[in-house]
Order: structure tokens, then sequence, then C-alpha cells
């Protein structure tokens, strides 16, 4: 008798690869099987899961309504059994990071390497995307653990801090008069302003900090990458707001300059991301324990 949960593996093979055969051949059954496992789950839950077609089978609105939640029960469930399989002293094993990519080049880069050359034969699979959808993955059991910009508010994840950082406003040759003395964010704001895209945390948090102050901010270039905005700025596009700990070898080189503020805006962290409900594994125990010098 198959049980619930093999019933929902089932369904999200089944899910996957659109068809009974493929997922039958991915779970050594028979397609019989498969199929009749999916009839019993679709009498027990009453309604129809999928549509079957001459080319397979396609989900229904209930099916991939279900399908959202039993991948990401799945991916939880099979991260868990990993996690047990795991060798204490890191002999092998895999260890999935989320981090973007600013972070990845300018802060996490040294401590990696390090990693790696001390557990060559743990594989690394560091996946890049907003710090929004990071989140979004850690919760769905698709990485061990993620490196963000803070704030990260989620009840389900356990944050702890690594770096503070400052967001600042550089400029170019055109705009380097702005240098001469410390200029309001006001004034500022009154220029070709280029920020880093709105679903991108940096952009966010410095814009509530401007909304809090009665400033509404009018980018005019929005940019997808640090380096872009460093780039832009250099040549002139207007003044860009950046991390200003990233930026330094730009500012030391004169490529850009800094613009000092009468009044700035308050630091924030980076920092790992990590469900609460599922402990660290022990290549992303170790990976921490290095990043922070513990």
């Amino acid at each position: 008798m198959t049980s619930k949960l093999d019933s929902y593996r089932i369904f999200n093979e089944v899910s996957k690869h659109k068809s009974f055969s493929k997922a039958a051949k991915t779970l050594y059954m028979t397609q019989p099987a498969v199929s009749q496992t999916i009839m019993n789950l679709e009498q027990e839950l009453g309604t129809r899961l999928f549509t079957r077609t001459s080319k397979g089978v396609v989900l229904t609105t209930d099916g991939q309504l279900l399908y959202e939640y039993v991948s990401s029960a799945v991916n939880l469930i099979e991260m868990g059994e990993k996690k047990l399989s795991e060798s204490k002293n890191l002999m092998f094993g895999e260890m999935k990071i989320g981090v973007g990519d600013t972070i990845s080049k300018y802060y996490l880069l040294p401590y990696l390497g390090e990693f790696h050359k001390d557990f060559p034969n743990v594989k690394l699979n560091i996946i890049n995307r907003t710090t929004p959808e990071l989140c979004r993955m850690l919760k769905s059991g698709e990485l061990d653990i993620a490196v963000c910009n803070l704030p990260v508010k989620d009840p389900a994840l356990e944050v702890q801090e690594c770096i503070d950082i400052h967001d600042i406003f550089v400029c170019g040759e055109k705009y380097k008069y702005l240098t001469i003395e410390p200029r309001s964010i006001e004034e500022i704001m009154q220029l070709p302003v280029i920020f880093l895209e709105s679903k991108s945390n940096s952009r966010q948090y410095v814009e509530k900090y401007l909304i809090s102050k009665g400033i509404k901010i009018q980018p005019e270039i929005e940019l997808g990458s640090h380096d872009l905005l460093l780039e832009f700025a250099k040549f002139n596009f207007g003044i860009s707001c950046v991390i200003e700990e990233f930026s330094q070898e730009y500012i030391n080189s004169g490529a850009v300059c800094k613009i000092r503020l009468i009044e700035g805006i308050p630091k924030r962290a980076i920092g790992f991301c990590f469900l609460k409900s599922v402990p660290l594994s022990a290549a992303a125990r170790k990976f921490v324990s290095i990043t922070l010098g513990k």
C-alpha cells in the first residue's frame, strides 16, 4: 500500500516530467502503479490533478496549486535526507549558496577560496539572485544558506550579520564640484541620479530612508549591477548611489569621487540567512565559521 508521502513523491515526479512513463522510470516503478497512485490521490482529494493528453499529462488548476506546495515539501525532505548522509569530516557533499553578484565579487570570493582549498571534495553550487529571490529559494529548500543585503525580516529565516556597509553617492569629473563641501541629499536629488533597479534590497533600503525624510527619488537611470553604477558615474551620466566598501578601487584610483553628505544614510549590513526550522549542514556550518572567523 502506498503511503501518503510516497503518493506525493509520485505526484511530484509526474508533475515535473509531465508523463506517467517518465516518472515511473525515474522512480523505478511500473507505469500502471504510478497511474493507480495518481487515481487514488485524486479520489482521496476529490479533484482531478492532471489532464491526460496524447503527449502526456498537464496539471489542472487544482493540480498546479497542490504542486507548488508539494514540490517545496519534497525539496525540503530531500535536503534533509542529503544532510543526514553527509560526512562529518567533509570528505564529500555539496553546499548550495545563494548570493548577489556584488556581494560575491567584493566580499565572499576570498572565503569561498579558503573553503574550497580546505575541502576540495565539497561541491560548491553558487546561485546568483536578488535578496527577495534568495529568501524564497531558502524557504523552498533550494539553498542551504544565502548571503544577503540586510535587513531581511522573515519569521521563517534566521539572520546572522557579517559586516557593516554604507550607502554613499559618487560622481565623475563633471560633477566633481559637489565634493568641495558636504552636500544635502535634497541637493543631490535635484541632479540626475542613478540607482539600482527597484526590486533590489539595496535600492529599497535607501529609498525607504529617503521617504522617511520626505524625499522621493526619481532616478534618471536604473541599472542591474553595482559595477554598472560605478561605470555610469565614471562616464558622467549622473550621481550614483553605491556601497562604499565595494567601491574602494574606483574611489582610490580617482575614477569616481565620493560626495560627502551633511547627514549620511544610516549603515546597514550583509549577513547570512538560513531556515530556522532546518539545521545547517556540516559544510554550511564550517563555511559560516570561516567567514566570521570563529
